[in-house]
């Protein structure tokens, strides 16, 4: 008997979010703020496969051939059809300040709805983002999350720039600014 793969060479697998869920909380109980690197490691080692998911469902529901060619003003409407048809939630995306992309997602499956979390805890998803978003654009990406509704914030917020420009960013907000501030927006942005 010979087992035949229908899905083709597509090897994505779907988890759900209790998996996500439970892996953070028994991290975080286990290896304390370890957890995030691991995490987010882990979650880095994904973009590509997200990678060339979001190629090949970009061909198939917009004719595009290389995500580097599509319309930067259909790519928070794409991102947001692209990551909810994965499971993920919507999640738009639009310039903040002149260097970084914030990318939004009101019910972001890594979230824990009043989770009671101290800081934001969406680390696979930084990391997954990070290297989504550089194969995207063909260069380093970082990935920051800044509001969570793990911790009680109305959305979780990742913002995404040169590994330089969030560093900067970080630091400052380590000196207790908020990141508006720190990049110089509104808080309304």
């Amino acid at each position: 008997m010979t087992f035949h793969d229908s899905r083709g060479h597509h090897a994505g697998l779907r988890i759900g979010r209790r998996v996500l869920h439970q892996l953070r909380a028994s991290l975080e109980r286990d290896t304390g703020l370890q957890a995030s690197s691991y995490l987010q490691e882990a979650g880095f080692a994904g973009g590509e496969e997200l990678y060339h998911a979001f190629s090949e469902w970009l061909l198939a529901t917009r004719g595009v051939e290389r995500p580097g060619e599509l319309d930067a003003a259909f790519l928070s409407e794409v991102l947001a059809e692209f990551f909810t048809d994965q499971g993920w939630g919507a999640l738009s995306a639009a310039p903040l300040g002149d260097a970084v992309l914030a990318l939004d997602a009101g019910d972001w499956a890594e979230a824990v709805n009043g989770g009671g979390s101290e800081f934001p805890s969406c680390h696979v998803t930084c990391g997954l983002l990070a290297d989504f978003f550089g194969r995207l654009s063909d260069g380093l990406v970082a990935v920051m999350e800044v509001e969570c509704r793990s911790r009680g914030d109305g959305r979780c917020r990742f913002l995404a720039g040169a590994p330089e420009t969030l560093s900067t960013l970080y630091d400052r907000m380590a000196q207790g600014a908020a990141y508006t501030d720190a990049l110089g927006v509104s808080p309304a942005a």
